[in-house]
């Protein structure tokens, strides 16, 4: 099934203790707290899969992903008081967070 019309956020974390399982477990619950803002519908919260190829990236611990509609929904996303205390109380986690914005061609 295409998704059409449809604005992708994928966020992946890389924590400063990449071996802390309560580290991890912090982050997971945030983004849990996060997945309540009015805005988000649809959301994945992951880790690497058990595969190993060359081209798989398996350094981040957890990947956060969000559909919106329009890029406008996803600009709101960003300065909802849910995401901003996200960011408020778990940055402290992370050592870096790459984003992939992907939007339809």
């Amino acid at each position: 099934m295409e998704l059409k019309n449809k604005f992708v956020h994928h966020v992946f974390f890389y924590l400063k203790n990449p071996d802390s399982r309560e580290d991890k477990e912090l982050l997971i619950q945030g983004l849990r707290k996060l997945s309540q803002a009015p805005i988000i519908k649809v959301f994945h919260i992951g880790e690497p899969a058990d595969t190993h190829r060359e081209v798989i990236e398996r350094g981040y611990a957890v990947s956060w992903m969000i559909l919106f509609d329009t890029a406008e929904e996803q600009e709101l996303y960003q300065s909802d008081p849910i995401h901003l205390l996200f960011v408020k109380e778990c940055s402290h986690l992370w050592s870096r967070v790459v984003v992939y914005d992907s939007v339809n061609f």
